[in-house]
């Protein structure tokens, strides 16, 4: 059998760059996806990258390698990621204050400009100025997920790396030593393993009895084929209800309801935003739910109403247009920062995931996680678990 340095699980765009990481620093490399078309939080991201959105010393450090390293990734993986930099719209609730709202944004890296509700309909045409109380702006760099994915994964093929469609079932283990995975038709071995299963990495480590503080909520979308409406900007709320969402549901009290069958850690939250890719192609959404059971129902026809009503108040001319609801599961942990490194306790398994500014964050970690493996790396020292 053979036995690589690294396997990888987990096709999205964190597992992709690290594979390719991984591979350019000489490892040998086996990259395991369940679905040959993954259904996952890639597929449906908006495709934002949050480089103006640093506060700390670290995330505005790995915001701005971030953004020196999209601005050409193409060139690097020889394929198109779309890259481009637009305005990014911050919608303001009519029952909110404006100066407020942005005296609340000053702590970032690059502090958005406000807008009254006039400035902000003459920037993007398709919103409803009556429907706000203005709106802050700044350039937000945007890609395609998908393709940025793939060309990491092709990347890494022509560095020898491999892939294999294949669902990851458990572990080979020996004394709290990971030496390879199972999956549901084949064994692998390796040295070390990687686990950047975004939503699914919670109950994969915990079939394994590892317990880290990682989280999933069930976003839900609507993506409407290519249409002629042309949508200028990245539309989003000023007041994002997802992050409260995480913070409230990784509260250290609340922890054991992740353990309970079918329970709803905290009422759902929706953020009414729109995004139109190059081809045309618009997502609107999105619901988060934190919702223990990864299988949970959910009733689409009540969700994809309340989707397209309240993306409706500010995009009047997308809420009507024909698409598909669908629904992927997103990892997050309980401080905003991404959970990286060794996992205490075991050899040979690590964490790469809960990233919640991954479009950005995601390249600068997963060269900084490739070197460390060879020598010191200050950044993945302030992340490690331990």
């Amino acid at each position: 059998m053979k036995t690589y340095d690294w396997i990888v699980i987990g096709g999205g765009i964190t597992g992709a760059a690290l594979g390719y990481e991984l591979a350019k620093s000489g490892f040998s490399v086996l990259l395991l996806e369940k679905e040959i078309k993954p259904e996952n939080a890639t597929r449906y991201s908006y495709g934002g990258l949050a480089y103006w959105s640093g506060k700390s010393e670290l995330t505005r450090q790995l915001c701005t390698e971030g953004i020196t390293i999209h601005r050409q990734l193409s060139e690097e993986l020889e394929t198109d990621t779309e890259f481009r930099e637009l305005n990014l719209i911050l919608t303001i609730d009519r029952t909110e204050d404006p100066e407020k709202i942005a005296a609340a944004y000053n702590q970032f890296a690059i502090p958005p400009k406000l807008l009254n509700s006039k400035e902000a309909g003459e920037l993007e045409p398709l919103l409803n100025p009556d429907s706000i109380n203005g709106a802050l702006t700044v350039k937000h760099g945007h890609i395609n997920p998908e393709l940025t994915t793939q060309g990491y994964t092709k990347a890494m093929i022509r560095l020898g790396g491999e892939i294999q469609i294949a669902e990851v079932v458990g572990f080979l283990e020996e004394t709290q030593r990971i030496f390879g995975v199972k999956t549901n038709s084949e064994t692998y071995q390796s040295a070390n393993v990687v686990v950047c299963a975004g939503g699914m990495s919670r109950s994969l480590l915990k079939a394994a009895g590892i317990n880290i503080r990682l989280y999933f909520t069930h976003a839900e979308l609507i993506e409407i084929p290519p249409v002629d409406s042309k949508l200028q900007t990245l539309v989003m709320p000023a007041q994002i209800k997802r992050f409260q969402l995480e913070a409230e549901s990784s509260k250290t009290e609340v922890d054991y309801l992740w353990e309970q069958p079918e329970t709803e850690i905290i009422p759902y939250i929706l953020d009414p935003g729109a995004i139109q890719f190059k081809n045309g192609r618009i997502i609107i959404g999105q619901i988060s739910r934190t919702l223990s059971d990864r299988h949970a129902k959910i009733d689409r026809k009540t969700s994809e109403t309340a989707i397209r009503t309240q993306v409706g108040n500010i995009l009047p001319k997308l809420a009507n247009l024909p698409g598909t609801w669908h629904h992927c599961l997103v990892a997050f942990s309980h401080n905003s920062l991404p959970v990286i490194g060794k996992i205490p306790g075991f050899t040979g398994i690590h964490i790469f995931s809960g990233f919640s500014n991954p479009l950005v964050f995601v390249p600068p970690l997963a060269k900084h996680f490739a070197q460390s493996q060879t020598a010191e790396d200050s950044i993945i020292n302030q992340l490690k678990l331990s």
